[in-house]
């Protein structure tokens, strides 16, 4: 994957991962699966909602 990020960015997100001994490929990695479990959480609450919604029907 190749995204477009400013020089600037780039150099900060580097200097954090070397701080903590991580390679930004893990970084990166772990956020994307953390925005796709907030992303996903309020698809499944409204699936949730429509079922409970039937239910009471």
């Amino acid at each position: 994957m190749h995204i477009g990020i400013t020089d600037d960015l780039k150099k900060r997100f580097h200097a954090a991962c070397t701080l903590r001994g991580l390679k930004m490929s893990q970084v990166v990695a772990e956020l994307i699966e953390q925005w796709l479990k907030a992303s996903e959480a309020p698809s499944s609450e409204k699936s949730k909602r429509k079922a409970d919604t039937a239910d009471s029907n």
